[in-house]
C-alpha cells in the first residue's frame, strides 16, 4: 500500500452549499482506499491504495466526487514521496516559519509552462516572490495589499490544472504523511 495526498481545486458546490468533510471521506471509502483522513475543511485528503498510476487516481476521485455531490472538481494527486519532496523543496523557509499563511505554493497537474510563470511574476508587487520548483508556483504574497493581482492571475487559463495551499496546510500534510510511512 502507498499513501497519496489528494487536493480537491473547489469545495463549494454551488451558493450556500460546501462538501462537507465527513462526505468527502466517505465518498473516497467508497472507492475502497483507506486509512481514508482529512485536513481542515478545505478539500484535502492523505489515504492509503495500493501503488498505481497517479492519473489513475484523480479521475477515480473526480469521477466519485462528481457523481456524489453532482459537480465536476478538479483533484490533483501525489504519492507520499513527492509529497515530501514539494514541502521540502520550499524556496521560502525564513518566509514560510514567520508567516505561513503568506507563502503558497499552486500544485499542477502537469508542470506550469515557463512563459506562464513569468507572466505571473509580472503581476507581482514588490513585496511579493513568485518561483517555479519542479513545475509547481511557489508564491510570497504582499501583507500590505489584501487583494493580490497574484490571485487572478494564477488561473486555470493561464497556468493550467493546478490548486493553491499555504504552507501551514503544506507542512501539516507532510507530518500526516510522515505519521504512515
Amino acid at each position: 500500500m502507498q499513501t497519496y495526498v489528494a487536493l480537491l481545486y473547489s469545495i463549494v458546490l454551488g451558493e450556500g452549499r460546501r462538501v462537507v468533510m465527513s462526505d468527502l471521506k466517505a465518498m473516497t471509502e467508497s472507492l475502497g482506499l483507506k486509512n481514508v483522513r482529512t485536513l481542515v475543511a478545505t478539500g484535502n485528503l492523505v489515504f492509503e491504495a495500493r501503488t498505481t498510476k497517479i492519473s489513475d487516481l484523480e479521475r477515480r476521485l473526480e469521477r466519485a466526487f462528481e457523481e456524489a455531490f453532482g459537480r465536476h472538481v478538479d483533484i490533483i494527486v501525489r504519492g507520499a514521496e513527492d509529497w515530501l519532496k514539494l514541502a521540502a523543496s520550499n524556496p521560502f523557509p525564513a518566509v514560510s516559519a514567520e508567516a505561513g499563511d503568506k507563502v503558497a505554493v499552486r500544485v499542477m497537474r502537469r508542470p506550469a509552462p515557463e512563459e506562464a510563470v513569468a507572466a505571473l511574476g509580472a503581476c507581482a508587487a514588490e513585496d511579493e516572490k513568485v518561483l517555479s520548483v519542479g513545475g509547481d508556483i511557489w508564491v510570497v504574497f504582499s501583507r500590505e495589499r489584501p487583494s493580490s493581482r497574484l490571485l487572478a492571475a494564477a488561473n486555470h487559463k493561464r497556468m493550467g490544472i493546478g490548486t493553491s495551499r499555504n504552507w501551514n496546510t503544506v507542512r501539516r500534510l507532510a507530518e500526516m504523511v510522515r505519521k504512515r510511512d
